[in-house]
C-alpha cells in the first residue's frame, strides 16, 4: 500500500533521471529538451527528422549532457510504446514525459476539412494519448514521475479561427485532469503547460501575411506587450517535472503574460 504521507513505496532505478521529449526538433519541444538537459536530466529526443533530432542530441552533449533520440512520428499508432521502449532500452528508466508534439491549421469548422481535423487530433490528442498511456508502466517501475502536456491557451479558452486546433487542445487540458486523477496514488503528477503566443515556427505558419503582422496582431491581445520565446515556456516545464513541484496536479497552467486573465 502507498503511503500518501511519503509516495510510492517503489525504489527508482539508479543513475540520473530520464526525460522524453516529443516534438523536440524544433520551437517549444527543442527548447524543453534543451532546458531539461541543463537541468540535470538525461534527454530522449523525439521527432521525425533524423537529421535535426541529432542536431539536438549534439547540442546537448557539446554542453556536457546525455541525450539520444527517438525517431518517428507520433501520429501513428505504434510511436508511443516504441519511443518509450526505445528509452528503456537505451537508458534503462523514465521518469518524465514532455508532450511536446502538435500541429495546427487555422480555419473555422466549416472550412475545415476531415483530413485536416484528423492531421491535427491524430498528432495533438491521439498521439500524447497513446505515448502517455505507454510512459505509464515505466513511470510506475521509477516510483512515480511526471507527464508535462503542452496543451494551449487555446485549451483554455476559444478564439476564431482555429477550430481543430481548440478542439484538441480542450482535450489536452481535460485529459491532463482525468490522468492525474487516476494516477495520484502512484506518484505520477500530470500536468500541462498552456502557452499563448510564443515566438515559434507555429506562430507563423499558414498565415499568409508577414511576421510582422503576425507578431503586431498578437502583442496587440497580451497584457505584458511581449512575445516569449520557448526557453520561457521550458522553464515551467522543467520545474512541473521536477520535484520541486510535487504538490502541483491535474493543473493546466498558463503562460501567456496575462491573455487569459482578460
Amino acid at each position: 500500500m502507498i503511503d500518501p504521507s511519503t509516495g510510492p513505496s517503489i525504489e527508482p532505478p539508479p543513475g540520473p533521471r530520464v526525460a522524453l521529449v516529443t516534438g523536440a526538433t524544433s520551437g517549444i519541444g527543442r527548447a524543453c529538451a534543451l532546458r531539461l538537459a541543463a537541468d540535470g536530466f538525461t534527454v530522449v529526443v523525439g521527432g521525425r527528422d533524423a537529421s535535426r533530432a541529432a542536431a539536438v542530441v549534439a547540442e546537448i552533449e557539446a554542453a556536457g549532457g546525455t541525450a539520444s533520440t527517438a525517431l518517428g512520428d507520433v501520429a501513428l499508432p505504434g510511436y508511443g510504446d516504441g519511443a518509450v521502449a526505445s528509452t528503456l532500452a537505451v537508458h534503462g528508466r523514465l521518469d518524465v514525459l514532455v508532450n511536446a508534439a502538435g500541429v495546427i491549421t487555422r480555419s473555422d469548422a466549416e472550412g475545415t476539412t476531415d483530413e485536416e481535423w484528423h492531421r491535427v487530433m491524430s498528432t495533438n490528442v491521439d498521439g500524447l494519448f497513446r505515448t502517455s498511456r505507454a510512459a505509464l508502466p515505466a513511470l510506475r517501475a521509477s516510483g512515480g514521475g511526471a507527464i508535462v502536456n503542452i496543451s494551449s491557451t487555446n485549451g483554455l479558452v476559444g478564439v476564431p479561427g482555429l477550430a481543430a486546433y481548440c478542439a484538441s487542445k480542450g482535450a489536452v487540458t481535460n485529459l491532463t485532469r482525468a490522468m492525474a486523477l487516476d494516477h495520484a496514488h502512484e506518484g505520477i503528477r500530470v500536468n500541462a503547460v498552456c502557452p499563448g503566443a510564443v515566438d515559434t515556427h507555429m506562430l507563423y505558419s499558414e498565415r499568409g501575411t508577414s511576421i510582422e503582422e503576425v507578431r503586431s496582431m498578437n502583442i496587440g491581445g497580451i497584457p505584458e506587450g511581449r512575445i516569449p520565446g520557448g526557453d520561457e515556456i521550458a522553464h515551467m516545464v522543467s520545474f512541473l517535472a521536477d520535484d520541486r513541484s510535487r504538490h502541483v496536479n491535474g493543473a493546466n497552467i498558463s503562460v501567456d503574460g496575462g491573455y487569459t486573465a482578460a
